[in-house]
């Protein structure tokens, strides 16, 4: 059985940490990069560490086209400006875990380019009419990504989108990754209401001294 295949929209701290995470599970990775000269040493340590998987590195629209699960992994502001540069036809009827928060880092701490009645979840969504975006991994730092580990138990994932096939496959790999699961908030509206929870999880990172938390519902 051949592997699955996800490409990886963005070569900084998520992109490697999602792209280490699929590889380290068999998957065939793809990583879209402006400069894949700067990934060669990571790629070569990243299969000499995964075992069974493949990694390696090309362009953003070589990325988007490489299986049916992709990952948005670049910084908020220039998230909408890659998606265009790999072409939306390339992620037809892609899973894209969007993995993106419009962050404004003209202040400190960061707010938010825009919120309230939009959200990059949505404007994603827009420009890849032919694909099921599912904003996932947005509310946790990279470093709890893959194999999560918390002091008091690991909650289930924030998820939103618009597909509920999409969704559940979005849970699947998040157990796979090592998550209980997913808390599914709704449509991907509801990417509004994930995307402000950042600057507070930001706030909240600085007054704990780290930023290894996450936001858990209790009852």
């Amino acid at each position: 059985m051949a592997p699955e295949r996800v490409g990886i929209l963005g070569s900084g701290d998520v992109g490697r940490a999602l792209g280490e995470g699929f590889a380290g599970r068999g998957w065939d990775v793809l990583v879209g990069t402006r400069s894949p000269e700067k990934l060669e040493e990571w790629t070569a340590e990243v299969e000499d560490a995964s075992g069974d998987g493949a990694i390696a590195v090309g362009s953003f629209a070589e990325a988007a086209a490489h299986g049916d699960v992709a990952v948005l992994a670049v910084r908020g502001e220039g998230a909408e400006e890659v998606v265009d540069l790999a072409g939306s036809e390339n992620f037809a009827d892609t899973l894209v875990l969007d993995a993106t928060n419009p962050l404004d880092f003209s202040v400190s701490p960061p707010g938010l380019l825009y919120g309230g009645t939009d959200s990059l979840g949505e404007r994603l969504q827009a420009r890849l009419p032919d694909a099921h975006v599912v904003k996932c991994f947005s509310t946790v730092s990279n470093t709890q990504m893959v194999d999560p580990d918390f002091e008091d138990g690991t909650p289930p994932m924030l998820i939103c989108g618009d597909d509920d096939a999409a969704k559940e496959r979005a849970e699947a790999i998040l157990v796979e990754f090592g998550w209980p699961g997913a808390m599914d908030v709704g449509d991907v509206t509801a990417s509004r209401y994930l995307e402000a929870l950042v600057p507070l999880w930001v706030r909240v990172g600085a007054d704990l001294g780290t930023y290894e938390h996450a936001f858990a519902v209790v009852q």
